[in-house]
């Protein structure tokens, strides 16, 4: 059930269903973590017109990110200066982003873009809430739940 804060609860490792694109499309957080679980996580996200999700690459985590709506640009490649795969998305579509590639996507639209993420493995805080791209690129106490399993890996690059 969506909360009346209009945002899901994040209960850990337990078994958990809600309307996933409902949640997203109320989201107005940057990043909102809805379910976190040992080896998964989903978050919602809700980029403002003109932002972005902010160029990175996880070395060893793939990613599905789905847009619920709103449109962007989608650039993704080896390197942060080397975006060779563009396309444009938009409602209904779904990006899926290789472990070790870099990637961003950017609103191109004239509404918020509202996106949900699956990464495994998880990569915040279980519960975390971070109302701006500002508020999540300061926040220090971001880190997976210690129960979550976790690969021996390089960090997370950021462009």
């Amino acid at each position: 059930m969506v909360s009346t804060a209009h945002r899901i609860k994040d209960i850990g490792p337990k078994p958990q269903s809600f309307d996933i694109e409902r949640a997203t499309k109320e989201n107005a957080d940057y990043r909102s973590v809805a379910w976190s679980g040992r080896y998964l996580q989903v978050t919602s996200m809700s980029i403002p017109v003109g932002g972005d999700i902010g160029l990175e690459a996880h070395p060893e985590t793939d990613q599905f990110l789905r847009l619920d709506a709103g449109s962007g640009r989608v650039q993704m490649g080896s390197a942060k200066d080397k975006l060779t795969f563009e396309a444009e998305v938009s409602d209904g579509w779904c990006v899926l982003v290789p472990a070790g590639t870099w990637h961003n996507i950017t609103n191109i639209g004239t509404t918020p873009m509202k996106v949900y993420a699956i990464y495994a493995p998880a990569h915040h805080k279980p519960d975390k809430v971070q109302a701006t791209a500002a508020a999540a690129e300061a926040d220090k106490d971001d880190e997976p739940a210690v129960w979550s399993v976790q690969p021996k890996q390089a960090p997370d690059e950021h462009g």
